[in-house]
């Protein structure tokens, strides 16, 4: 713990530009400098000067492959980047955790207390309580702290600024009061029970796994209560690309009927084998019987099966090309999987207002630029949104100005992968 005064002076002369360019990159050491400062200051605002703190940090995330396969058993290659949500905290005595977030309300979770709150549902609060309960739930040790938070993960761009807030209440607590012993697989967990059983939302595992975990990483659901987890030692910063998110402006709205079809219709392909997923169905058996399922289902739902078994083994294919350190071939199959989701998955517009393609336009003029260079795909559930691309470093001002210049100034959004997930960024 150091004094949050002398936190800002040890910021301010240079103490931890190190650790900083290694989470963000050297040309961002500034800005993260007067981000942190102005973290620890509204910390002093909020809870009073004088305390000792330390300092967190839990990154957002972003699918890399593995296009809607989670929800049936699938394979995904997911990565964290360099937005995340930061943490100025201190241990207090009153069995309460506090959190204050820039730019929104105070969040509390009395410890003594931690069943569901059927008020809290939906809000950023039952996150808090439901992490408490889930590190109580597993035996680890927890108590009350104060913290003033702030994140630039997008909302609403596909990097997950749910499942980064999640992680980074965990990691306060695995530092503050369990001596950093909780691995970051079990802060996952215990951040996707939060959200599943007191936020009220049933997502996966996925994006809180890759905030936590951090770097590349895949991930098998094909037993969803105990996933298999494996880091990717890949280095990005050495292989002169940038991750864009390019936000199409497309309107998210009045889209759960097109999301629900995609699990929906996968789940009937396997269900004439007698399967409740896709991937307890054999692939073979399923190529021998097309027909039958065309018959009994139809044909969409023929293409997003065919989809899901082709991303599957993209995504051994692309770790494989990332632990081979052959970043043109991991080029080639990012390449590979976006025109699976466009053609097969279908997830790019939604048919019900077929004019408006902001996502199709977005790839064509990434297909245009990048082609033989890059690479490009939908980012995220689809439909409506954003797109991931990999440009060459020396390309990227050119880039930016066109995608700019079509989708308005704030559309694209140059990033890392960020090689380290939850973290204590300072705590001496």
């Amino acid at each position: 713990m150091i004094k949050n005064e002398t936190l800002r002076e040890n910021i301010k002369n240079g103490r931890y530009d190190d650790k900083l360019a290694y989470l963000y990159s050297s040309s961002s050491v500034e800005v993260q400098k007067e981000r942190y400062i102005r973290v620890s200051k509204a910390f002093d605002d909020i809870f009073g000067a004088g305390r000792e703190v330390c300092v967190f940090s839990a990154p957002g995330r972003t699918e890399v492959c593995g296009n809607h396969t989670d929800h049936n058993r699938g394979k995904v290659l997911a990565a964290s980047v360099n937005l995340d949500a930061v943490a100025v905290a201190s241990k207090n005595d009153k069995n309460t955790v506090s959190i204050k977030s820039e730019g929104y309300g105070m969040d509390t979770a009395e410890l003594d207390d931690l069943t569901v709150k059927d008020n809290e549902t939906g809000h950023s609060a039952s996150l808090v309580r439901g992490v408490c309960a889930g590190f109580k739930n597993r035996g680890y040790n927890i108590g009350g702290f104060d913290a003033a938070t702030a994140s630039d993960v997008l909302s609403g761009s596909g990097l997950s600024s749910s499942a980064a807030f999640e992680v980074l209440v965990g990691t306060i607590m695995n530092y503050l009061y369990n001596d950093g012993k909780v691995s970051a697989v079990e802060i996952a967990e215990i951040a996707q029970y939060a959200e599943n059983v007191f936020f009220g939302k049933p997502c996966g595992l996925m994006d809180q796994m890759a905030c936590s975990v951090g770097g590349f990483v895949e991930i098998d659901f094909k037993d969803p209560k105990e996933p298999v987890i494996n880091k990717i030692d890949f280095d990005f910063a050495s292989c002169g690309h940038s991750l864009c998110i390019i936000d199409s402006g497309a309107d998210h709205s009045d889209l759960t009927d097109d999301y629900a079809a995609v699990r929906r219709e996968m789940e009937q392909a396997a269900g004439v084998f007698g399967k409740s997923v896709l991937r307890e169905v054999d692939r073979d058996e399923f190529e021998a019987n097309i027909a039958k399922v065309r018959k009994e289902v139809n044909d969409r739902a023929v293409l997003r099966a065919k989809h899901f078994f082709n991303e599957n083994v993209r995504v051994d294919r692309e770790a494989a090309a990332l632990n081979s350190k052959d970043f043109e071939a991991f080029k080639a199959l990012v390449i590979e999987s976006g025109f699976s989701s466009f053609m097969y998955n279908q997830n790019v517009y939604t048919s019900k207002y077929p004019t408006n393609q902001a996502v199709s336009l977005a790839l064509s003029i990434c297909h245009d630029m990048l082609s033989g260079k890059g690479a490009w795909r939908v980012h995220g559930g689809g439909f409506a949104g954003t797109i991931q691309a990999f440009v060459p470093n020396d390309m990227v001002p050119e880039f930016k100005a066109k995608i700019c210049s079509v989708f308005g100034e704030k559309a694209c959004y140059i990033l890392n992968i960020r090689p380290v997930g939850g973290t204590m960024v300072i705590g001496e």
